[in-house]
């Protein structure tokens, strides 16, 4: 298991309580850390980084609503499949093709709120159906979109 990092939000004016999070890198990630006076005067300052800033929050919600439909409205199977295709960054440009870092059943089974057997049962079945294989890393196959598409 990989470190995890507290994250601490404060208001704007620091009275709300200390909030603690738990944040799990699954890759090699570096992170910097910006004083909220200085990100305030550099989004102000500097329209390129507030536009993309912004662009990145909107994208965020936007993750943040189709994760919570996933969960309300798909199985489990369905909402794995789903997150396997979200971490292979399937459909995007810069998309390392298909291939994932060595994640845990156990993160996937955080991320899609269920247990790590149903994981494991799935993953069982996913591999057994070809829509990935294991060499050391995990490589998806394109076919595994056809779980989250399938009604």
């Amino acid at each position: 298991m990989r470190p995890a990092f507290r994250v601490a939000r404060f208001s704007a004016d620091r009275t709300q309580t200390l909030r603690i999070g738990n944040a799990v890198a699954l890759y090699n990630s570096t992170l910097l850390l910006i004083d909220k006076k200085e990100m305030l005067k550099v989004l102000h300052e500097q329209h390129a980084l507030s536009d993309r800033f912004i662009v990145f929050m909107l994208a965020r919600n936007i993750r943040i609503e189709e994760d919570l439909v996933d969960q309300l409205f798909n199985s489990s199977e369905k909402r794995l499949a789903r997150a396997l295709l979200l971490l292979a960054r399937y459909g995007k440009e810069d998309s390392p093709h298909g291939v994932l870092a060595n994640v845990s059943q156990e993160t996937l089974a955080e991320m899609i709120g269920t247990t790590r057997p149903r994981v494991n049962f799935f993953m069982n079945t996913f591999r057994q159906l070809s829509f990935f294989k294991y060499t050391g890393s995990i490589e998806i196959n394109t076919s595994l979109l056809s779980v989250v598409l399938h009604d």
